[in-house]
């Protein structure tokens, strides 16, 4: 499976634009060859002040996410959870803002990191690649 890492937050003027497109990309390529893996975070402008249950509220009543949302975690710094560690170590770059994202490969690869300013239409080409490769591989193994 194709995995997309985004550390989100409810109160970012990333917020709207973001979390409507993930939800587009997880309803157009998901569940089974691809999923947005949401890691709520507070460390950039303390915009994710709720608790999970709220965080996770939100961004089903007013985006519909379907995707998993995680508990709200560290993305950087010494407290960045290993996950994150992990993303920040294979691409050697570090979140700075809410909606980094991380595209990783079925393998658990870490293909490539987008900053907040990249915006996941502009990054869908790389995903829809990814998951192709998976459904054709999977055709031929029939």
């Amino acid at each position: 499976q194709v995995s997309l890492v985004v550390n989100v937050a409810s109160e970012c003027g990333y917020t709207d634009s973001h979390y409507k497109a993930l939800q587009q990309l997880q309803r157009d390529l998901g569940p089974y060859h691809f999923n947005v893996l949401a890691f709520p975070c507070n460390q950039f402008g303390q915009q994710e002040p709720d608790t999970n249950k709220e965080i996770e509220s939100f961004a089903r009543k007013t985006y519909g996410a379907s995707f998993p949302m995680f508990s709200k975690i560290a993305v950087s710094g010494a407290g960045a959870i290993p996950a994150f560690k992990y993303l920040i170590d294979s691409t050697g770059e570090e979140p700075t803002w809410n909606f980094w994202k991380y595209l990783v490969n079925p393998n658990g690869k870490v293909v490539k990191a987008w900053d907040s300013t990249v915006s996941v239409e502009e990054i869908r080409p790389h995903i829809t690649e990814l998951v192709r490769k998976i459904i054709l591989k999977k055709k031929d193994e029939l």
